[in-house]
């Protein structure tokens, strides 16, 4: 019998968003049986290829602890009557609702890696409270969920004691290399180290500038790219290194094209994945994707995403980050070892396979 099923892919066009696209992709050619409602953000344009897919726009943001707004969207999914819904994110379902539903949990960063922001620290705090009643709430009502690597895995099992025995490990994958033609990035001089992704306190961007102040003693013309969209964050490193000796040779790039992306991948000397907690660590991969060497952090789920295909560093030291990327930049053997490892250590994961397994987790909880 055919089921309904509610995806919620309201981060779909978020930066944690791209395994909620991958999913709804590879989802609508291997299920023409159930019906799928699909919640987007009011000015989502998103489009389904397949007449059981149907978007439907979702007037609720991400998180929100009001409480009408709590009751409102609970309301607002009752009245869908879905067999099972899919939260893609732990915090967005709301405390009211209590039908068949699963969860995916990418990580635990934002519990140990606080982001201040605009508040007052006494509202922050209270904040934090409500994110933390959202996600045990989220975990309590969840028939399974859903994780990246198994490190989250034991993590989460650890936050939570309870989840054990529900947690289910998809990997997530790279996309395949960028099919734009690549395009030089007008400013970045070579040789550059490369950073791609946000500027947020965990990602530890701080750590990698100071390994970088060392390497530039030695390296007279070695220069820092970070790219990532321009958000307080970056702009608050970027203020922090006025008086930084290196600080003519750090290129705030801000968002780029696919045309300069691959460039900046096929031409970068390493990409350094300084980041002190990830949940699966995309970018990494994607370098691994367009030929360029790996040096990454040790931390969390790293290691075992990348495998032997980037050479480690304790984030902590910035001495040790410093050392492990001079390596990469120098040593001609380890870096055509490094090149191969990583493109056959990206092949070992697959959208494909994730959204199978996804497909399988719904299949085994609509049959309870």
């Amino acid at each position: 019998m055919n089921k309904h099923i509610v995806i919620d892919a309201r981060i779909r066009r978020a930066s944690t968003g791209r395994p909620v696209a991958r999913l709804l992709e590879h989802l609508q050619t291997m299920d023409q049986e159930n019906r799928y409602t699909v919640l987007v953000e009011q000015d989502d344009p998103w489009q389904p290829q397949q007449d059981n897919f149907t978007p439907l726009s979702c007037p609720y943001p991400i998180f929100s602890f009001n409480p009408l707004r709590q009751i409102s969207f609970a309301r607002f999914l009752r009245k869908l009557k879905p067999d099972l819904v899919h939260f893609t994110m732990t915090g967005q379902q709301p405390l009211c609702y209590f039908g068949k539903q699963i969860t995916m949990t990418h990580d635990l960063t934002m519990y140990r890696y606080v982001r201040k922001g605009k508040l007052p620290l006494p509202l922050h705090w209270l904040r934090m409270l409500g994110y933390r009643l959202l996600m045990w709430s989220a975990h309590r009502k969840a028939e399974r969920i859903i994780v990246p690597t198994n490190f989250v895995a034991e993590d989460v099992g650890s936050f939570h004691k309870f989840t054990m025995g529900k947690i289910t490990r998809t990997y997530e994958a790279s996309e395949p290399p960028l099919k734009a033609e690549a395009k030089e990035l007008h400013g970045v001089s070579k040789p550059f180290l490369l950073y791609v992704g946000s500027a947020f306190p965990h990602k530890n961007l701080e750590g990698l500038v100071a390994a970088f102040e060392g390497l530039a003693e030695k390296h007279s013309d070695l220069t820092l790219v970070l790219t990532g969209k321009r958000e307080k964050h970056s702009k608050w490193l970027e203020e922090s290194l006025k008086n930084s000796p290196a600080r003519d040779r750090i290129t705030f790039t801000g968002f780029v094209s696919d045309e300069e992306l691959k460039w900046l991948y096929e031409n970068a000397e390493v990409y350094v994945f300084p980041s002190f907690s990830e949940g699966f660590g995309l970018p990494g991969l994607e370098a691994m994707v367009h030929g360029c060497p790996v040096a990454s952090s040790d931390a969390t789920c790293l290691p075992e995403v990348y495998g032997d295909a980037a050479v480690y560093f304790d984030p902590n030291d910035t001495h040790e980050m410093a050392e492990a990327i001079e390596n990469v930049m120098t040593d001609k053997k380890l870096r055509t070892k490094l090149i191969a490892a990583g493109k056959n250590q990206a092949k070992k994961f697959s959208w494909k396979r994730m959204s199978q397994e996804t497909l399988g987790i719904y299949q085994e909880v609509l049959e309870k």
